[in-house]
């Protein structure tokens, strides 16, 4: 009988993940175990699976804990979504960096928020991925928490247990295209690769057709231009669309932020890049969808069955079905991607059977891409081993090596900024050396 077990079920995810899995063909029952340290969202969690199943009418049995060793033997599959204190901290990793000048607008995977998000996160993920190893050392962990790249890299360091990093960006990204270009979605041909957040389309056709020279003349519109422009003025430079959002891009290189002229020109209002949206809106955001959820659960909000376009599910179901299907994951390099860092992780093409997930070689990256991502891995090189080592040292020189903090900030600043922020953060973040 198939187990998945979900650490951090309070997470957004849940919904959307639940829902794939019960739209399985064939897949009529199994146990779904939710873990989460708050009691409420659990129990919001718990309630929302609990009214899929019997809305579904399959046979799934729902456990749900505050403490994962009760419920986590025996799992097949083991899904991390877990935030750690973010509530406490998002405040933190935006107006200190601000006073600096450093504006973000995510600021979960790279930069002042992204380094001190895996010093708080990846403590906690290193105990849970020790219970894992002790109580179904057979699973595999298909990872969702953020920073994706660096929780995917720890867990390849520590465990051989096999992971893989999921994200959206490859396929949403994929479809966004598809309508910028006018072709049918089913009908468009792409070859993408590089890191979560920064996998380039280095192939995009339609029927044997380049879509690179279509998009160029599209984006004359300024109309166009507008709903992606980070993005669409890069590919315009560096000939490649990248995966993530306008926002979430324009945080991992130097060239849109490091001045408010740049800020207004390209990084507009919401995911498109607006400075503080995700401080000033993701405790809004949390409290809505728990508000939401509990709405469908008394029936005020209809809830309704619909798939989504995450991975897991698709995963799931190749690997206890032994139907191959395709996804991209986030992996240890390898050899997949030739001219980025072998030991790191690289987002590729991956073939999902009865065996696991497979990467698929990708080769060659363009060199001025590859030369993107490599500042990136070696952010998450550095916030990785800062934390294995509990080196202080190397999560300063992360920063130092950021993007965006190095392109506005001296190494004066940089340090100042780092130690404020490790002040105000001592009670979530370890002790570092």
């Amino acid at each position: 009988m198939t187990k998945i077990a979900i650490i951090g079920a309070g997470s957004a995810f849940t919904r959307e993940i639940v829902m794939d899995i019960f739209c399985i063909p064939g897949l009529d029952e199994g146990i779904i175990a939710l873990v989460d340290i708050d009691p409420a969202r659990l129990a919001i969690a718990r309630g929302l699976v609990e009214r899929i199943v019997e809305m579904t009418g399959k046979r799934w049995q729902v456990l749900a804990s505050t403490d994962r060793r009760e419920v986590l033997a025996g799992s097949n599959f083991v899904i991390n979504q877990i935030e750690v204190v973010g509530l406490e901290t998002v405040k933190y990793e935006f107006e200190i960096p601000l006073k600096y000048g450093v504006k973000q607008c995510i600021g979960d995977t790279l930069g002042p928020g992204g380094l001190f998000k895996t010093l708080r996160t990846l403590p906690s993920w290193i105990e849970i991925v020790r219970d894992v190893e002790e109580l179904c050392p057979d699973t595999i962990i298909l990872n969702y928490t953020n920073p994706m790249s660096a929780v995917t890299l720890l867990t390849s360091r520590i465990t051989d247990i096999p992971v893989v990093g999921l994200c959206h960006s490859i396929q949403n990204s994929s479809r966004q295209l598809a309508k910028y270009a006018g072709v049918p979605y089913e009908e468009l041909k792409w070859r993408a690769g590089g890191i979560n957040h920064m996998s380039w389309f280095v192939e995009l056709t339609h029927q044997g057709k380049d879509l690179y020279p279509v998009l160029l003349d599209k984006i004359q519109d300024p109309e166009l231009l507008r709903k992606d422009p980070v993005r669409f003025d890069a590919m315009k430079y560096l000939g490649a669309f990248v995966s993530e959002s306008s926002g979430h891009f324009s945080e991992y290189i130097p060239y849109y932020r490091k001045r408010q002229d740049l800020i207004d020109q390209h990084c507009s209002t919401g995911y498109n890049g607006a400075t503080g949206f995700y401080a000033n809106n993701w405790p809004i955001w949390r409290k809505k969808n728990d508000e939401e959820i509990l709405q469908q659960l008394s029936g005020e909000l209809p809830l309704e069955m619909k798939s989504s376009h995450e991975y897991a599910a698709v995963i799931i179901e190749a690997m206890v079905k032994n139907e191959p299907k395709v996804i991209y994951g986030n992996v240890v390099n390898q050899g997949l991607i030739s001219n980025l860092p072998q030991d790191g992780v690289v987002e590729v093409a991956c073939m999902v059977d009865r065996n696991g997930v497979n990467p698929c070689r990708f080769g060659w990256l363009p060199e001025h891409l590859a030369a993107l991502c490599r500042s990136n891995m070696a952010f998450f090189e550095l916030a990785v081993s800062a934390v294995l080592e509990r080196d202080k040292d190397m999560a300063l020189h992360a920063l130092m090596v950021d993007p965006l903090t190095s392109a506005v900030c001296s190494l004066a600043e940089i340090k100042a900024m780092f130690e404020e922020l490790y002040e105000a953060e001592r009670a979530f973040v370890p002790e570092l050396k």
